[in-house]
């Protein structure tokens, strides 16, 4: 029986035809930089507990991050079956001072990024972190507080460690396992 692939839909904010998820992280990077990304994420998280309307000016805008968060997500949700097929290019001690240096992830996490990917999906489904970020835009874009009890935390977290992870595999680069 064979598998269904999970699309990546990059088509609202890239070129449509990105199929490997290893290209689509590099344009995820060129489209906006990795302390935009978190800035953006934390700001729509302040937004779901105000009456205030995040970027009222452009909300547009909102919604095409929201589209390469999506696609982000897509990608390393495929990526974490496929991590023990590669390595990382370059293993730099922690005090090496990489541009990254360890942001939110611990020594092990930045030893071995991809356990980071691995251990949020194993804490939380692809469709969970959908719902969180079609939540967080829905809130951040309305003039109402979020009382619904549901916990936007965990996931808000874990998001900033693949952010994290996924910016730290960038810099470091990674190649096929011999």
């Amino acid at each position: 029986m064979k598998k269904n692939k999970i699309p990546l839909e990059t088509g609202f904010w890239t070129d449509d035809s990105i199929t490997d998820p290893y290209e689509l992280i590099d344009e995820f990077f060129d489209f906006e930089h990795h302390d935009g990304y978190k800035k953006v994420l934390q700001e729509m998280m302040v937004f779901t507990q105000k009456k205030e309307i995040f970027r009222k000016e452009y909300p547009g805008q909102l919604f095409v991050l929201y589209t390469a968060f999506r696609s982000f997500l897509r990608a390393y949700y495929r990526l974490q079956f496929k991590a023990h097929q590669w390595k990382l290019k370059a293993t730099e001690p922690v005090e090496a001072g990489c541009k990254l240096y360890l942001g939110s992830l611990t020594v092990e996490e930045f030893g071995d990024p991809f356990a980071v990917f691995k251990n949020a999906f194993a804490e939380k489904s692809l469709a969970e972190y959908d719902y969180f970020l079609c939540e967080t835009l829905h809130l951040a874009l309305s003039p109402y507080i979020d009382s619904s009890g549901k916990d936007m935390i965990t996931p808000f977290f874990q998001f900033n460690k693949m952010l994290d992870a996924a910016q730290l595999l960038k810099e470091r680069g990674i190649e096929k396992r011999d």
